[in-house]
């Protein structure tokens, strides 16, 4: 077809252990933005690895701008017109943004010294012609994650890329700053080039794509016109079942036992006289918006933030918590928003970060530790949680996001946690892995821990929690049963102007101060 600007045809791809691939096939036509979805481990890192010249594979062929394609390496992908943005970023926090833009590319004089004022004029004007609100001057580390992306794009626009490869591109960005991302988007491809977009927020391919290919375990399953498809059709091919989204999670009993009681928890700069009750068997979820201090919160309760007032009771008895370790004694596990930097040792492997937490109690004796315990207890959480990874000897870098959170629950569950902290549980997988974890979470509550669920998708709290905290300028706004809180509800605490600190209530009770009181 004359509109076809990147073909992928039989194209199959093994490692040890592993099918990744097997007769992949996808058309990218010009002009288009193509949504690839598939459940973590289906195979789109892996098919975009070989785009970008990172892996070769091992049987197919690619066809770009009607010629045969067959990258070496990334750089020559990028020579040839294709260009990849990672869902992490590749960027140098110590370095200006041109100098990011145009790393091992500078402008020097007579070839030899490089010239800075050229370098800055050279990134002031594809910042302006791609209409990014970006200082070439000011270095990386000090930007937001928002503009972190936008140096990314342009990074690989700056290539003359006729094909843009990205990867979760919206994972950490709020709502006006995806429809930046999305104009930028619909100008790039109006003049005949393509984009390539992954993205597990079944919303957002409905607002930018133009068509949606799906693939399942390594294999292509279907490409359907996104105006004329549903997300639930969406889902449905990616997972291989139906999936229910309005399912809620059964009440908790009003009598049952408060486990962790927090009074006037406050942090400096930012938590101000947090309290709020978590009962047995409860999920308690945190909602409110970016910056409003709901990851503070855990990270306080868990001793990673120094607390500078409050108490915090367990059980009835007061107990200190001043560092992760204290928390773990307690029986206290925190599931970090970040997991690879701060909830997974990611070079070992996956026995290894599974045993860790409960190392000394469980699985070690006079100071030698039992493998053979800790491989059937690593075992044993693998299958129950449904982890893909050829054998829990694998590093834990090489599974997929979703898997990677799996392990991260199954060592706070081999540590038979009794408040369970989880901190954007979902972020970056998929929905079918989405599903699961919800069901373990249920299935948690209903063998009496305790969650306490932190996430910024309101659908998220809202379907998963027996109660809400809603936090606003550090603060909690209120507290909303499960029967009332709504998105207007929620929202209308969580931009509460100056919140005031909000008694606790029981279970089949919910609070709502006055909007502006203090």
């Amino acid at each position: 077809m004359a509109d076809l600007l990147l073909e992928v045809s039989g194209v199959s791809k093994g490692f040890p252990g592993v099918q990744a691939l097997a007769d992949m096939h996808l058309d990218l036509r010009r002009g288009e933005v193509l949504a690839l979805v598939g459940e973590n481990g289906a195979g789109k890192s892996t098919l975009m690895k070989l785009l970008s010249g990172i892996h070769s594979p091992d049987t197919g062929f690619f066809r770009f701008d009607g010629q045969p394609y067959f990258p070496r390496n990334p750089r020559h992908a990028q020579s040839s017109g294709i260009s990849i943005i990672h869902q992490e970023f590749n960027l140098m926090p110590d370095l200006t943004v041109a100098q990011n833009l145009f790393i091992g590319r500078e402008p020097r004089l007579g070839g030899v010294l490089l010239s800075e004022r050229a370098l800055n004029r050279t990134a002031a004007a594809l910042v302006e012609r791609l209409g990014l609100p970006l200082n070439v001057r000011a270095l990386v580390g000090g930007l937001t994650v928002a503009q972190q992306q936008m140096v990314e794009i342009a990074k690989a626009l700056s290539y003359d890329a006729r094909v843009l490869i990205m990867d979760e591109p919206t994972a950490a960005l709020n709502d006006a700053e995806v429809a930046t991302l999305h104009d930028l988007i619909r100008r790039y491809v109006a003049d005949g080039s393509g984009v390539i977009y992954i993205s597990h927020r079944m919303d957002e391919l409905k607002a930018i794509s133009n068509r949606i290919t799906v693939i399942r375990d390594g294999r292509y399953v279907d490409t359907l016109d996104t105006p004329a498809t549903s997300v639930r059709e969406v889902v449905s091919l990616m997972v291989g079942r139906t999936i229910d989204a309005e399912a809620k999670p059964v009440g908790v009993r009003h009598d049952r036992d408060v486990v962790l009681s927090v009074r006037g928890l406050s942090t400096k700069p930012l938590l101000r006289e947090v309290s709020f009750d978590l009962h047995r068997g409860e999920i308690l979820g945190f909602a409110g918006l970016m910056g409003a201090g709901r990851t503070e919160v855990a990270r306080a309760l868990v001793g990673a933030d120094r607390k500078s007032a409050g108490v915090v009771v367990m059980n009835g008895r007061p107990v200190s918590i001043r560092t992760p370790a204290d928390a773990a004694r307690r029986r206290i596990g925190y599931l970090s928003e970040d997991r690879k930097h701060l909830g997974l040792l990611v070079d070992q492997t996956v026995e290894e970060n599974i045993a860790l937490p409960a190392l000394g109690e469980r699985f070690s004796t006079l100071g030698f530790v039992n493998g053979r315990a800790a491989r059937a207890e690593a075992q044993q959480q693998v299958a129950r949680l449904g982890v893909r990874t050829p054998s829990v000897r694998q590093t834990t870098r090489n599974l997929s996001g979703g898997n990677q959170q799996k392990v991260v629950i199954a060592k706070w569950l081999a540590k038979d946690c009794d408040v369970l902290i989880f901190d954007e549980p979902t972020r970056g997988i998929d929905v079918g892995a989405k599903e699961e974890i919800y069901a373990l979470l249920n299935e948690l509550a209903g063998q009496g821990k305790s969650i306490i669920m932190i996430s910024s998708e309101l659908p998220e709290v809202l379907r998963m929690s027996h109660r809400v905290v809603v936090m606003a300028g550090g603060r909690v706004s209120g507290v909303l049963g499960h029967d009332e809180a709504t998105q207007e509800s929620v929202m209308h605490l969580a931009t509460a102007r100056h919140p005031a600190p909000t008694p606790v209530v029981p279970l089949s009770k919910s609070v709502t101060p006055k909007v502006g009181s203090r």
